[in-house]
């Protein structure tokens, strides 16, 4: 997995509500992020710009983030990301320490590799899942989950209980699709006159 450095300052924690509200109001009007770092000793809150995690946020792979809050590294993940239902503007982040002792969850994409025999019958190859949800220690978790699917026939689907990956465990339904060769019009046709 790749490492994606950021960089944050801490920010105070304001007991009425009102004045917080405000203050947040205030932060992303100057353009930064409102976030909190959990899993550590203690809960972290913090304030990111929104130019440091485009590159993390808008992306389809994903990261482990080495992230410096007031000179001081913490190794994490991205757990939430809350976004303004109109605007898109991302309103806050929260991230997740994570240690080689204890393992974490994360969605991991998928990439599909080979040529189904149902593909080369007239099929067509569809991807139904993404990504699928990992558990590991965040070292141990790939860029992206390779499925071989030279195997698949016409008609027939990958489920994720057929899947195993090397040290991940895989928490998505195990009946659940990951992909599938369809039987397209011209291979019914074909079967029809056979």
């Amino acid at each position: 997995m790749k490492t994606f450095k950021l960089e944050g300052k801490s920010r105070e924690i304001i007991a009425r509500s009102a004045d917080q509200k405000r203050a947040l109001k205030a932060m992303r009007k100057n353009d930064e992020i409102p976030a909190v770092l959990y899993g550590g000793e203690k809960v972290v809150h913090f304030a990111v710009t929104n130019d440091a995690v485009r590159k993390l946020v808008y992306t389809p792979e994903i990261f482990v983030v080495e992230l410096t809050i007031d000179g001081e590294t913490t190794m994490a993940i991205m757990k939430e990301i809350q976004f303004h239902p109109v605007s898109d503007k991302i309103l806050h982040m929260d991230f997740l320490a994570v240690s080689k002792e204890k393992p974490v969850e994360m969605e991991v994409p998928v990439a599909l590799e080979g040529h189904a025999e149902g593909v080369k019958a007239g099929g067509k190859l569809t991807l139904q899942m993404r990504k699928l949800r990992v558990k590991a220690i965040y070292d141990q978790i790939p860029e992206k989950l390779v499925i071989n699917v030279d195997n698949l026939g016409l008609g027939k689907t990958m489920q994720v209980g057929a899947l195993h990956f090397e040290g991940l465990e895989v928490m998505n339904a195990k009946n659940a699709v990951v992909c599938a060769v369809q039987l397209t019009r011209a291979a019914r046709g074909a079967q029809a006159k056979a």
